[in-house]
């Protein structure tokens, strides 16, 4: 099973691109979250994806997904076992970030979910009752589109803070634990971004 692949950009399409690794060219479909993050590659360009392989006896050609985060391959999978949302409508929802679908689950905002591509209310509410109660890390994921730069805020750690208490509903001793937690594994840190990151993996270990 295919789980990640390096290579150099071949092709690109609206939803898919052609990566050659090695002699060998693997056609990936991509969310457009992550088709919009790959808009300043050039042909020619390395580039690496977290995979997620799909293959049953109803579709028995394989199919890869791909994904810039682990993280983001994580939650595909947990959106793709609500009832009536498999893997091809699932790239085609993706249409906004995947922190923000999270946030929307975790918030009950039905509202938002209706603006995936392909899911109405009724679906909107499925996703809701399915998952809600697991999306609090996937929230914590931020993005960088193309090459646009996230300016430094100064004390970045208060608003990391603010998302977590406001945003995603922790406590603040809560909230100021795995600030601190994450500090202390790497003090390098110095941006909002940096920090949303390493509390992200803290959760998963």
């Amino acid at each position: 099973m295919i789980g990640y692949l390096e290579g150099r950009l071949m092709k690109k399409e609206q939803d898919r691109i052609l990566l050659l690794v090695g002699h060998v060219g693997y056609e990936i479909l991509v969310p457009v979250v992550v088709m919009e993050s790959l808009a300043g590659k050039e042909i020619g360009d390395e580039i690496a994806l977290h995979i997620y392989f799909h293959q049953t006896e109803r579709q028995p050609k394989p199919v890869l997904i791909g994904f810039n985060l682990e993280a983001e391959k994580e939650f595909f999978q947990y959106f793709i076992s609500v009832e009536a949302i498999g893997p091809l409508k699932a790239v085609k929802a993706l249409n906004i970030p995947v922190g923000d679908i999270a946030h929307a689950i975790e918030s009950g905002d039905v509202k938002t979910l209706k603006r995936l591509s392909g899911i109405g209310e009724r679906t909107a509410h499925k996703i809701v009752a399915s998952l809600k109660g697991k999306m609090n890390r996937f929230a914590l994921i931020r993005h960088e589109k193309g090459d646009a730069s996230i300016p430094v805020d100064e004390d970045f750690v208060q608003v990391v803070m603010d998302v977590l208490i406001s945003q995603l509903g922790y406590k603040t001793t809560d909230a100021r634990q795995m600030i601190s937690e994450a500090m202390k594994r790497d003090s390098t840190i110095a941006a909002a971004e940096e920090l949303f990151d390493e509390i992200y993996r803290g959760q998963r270990e």
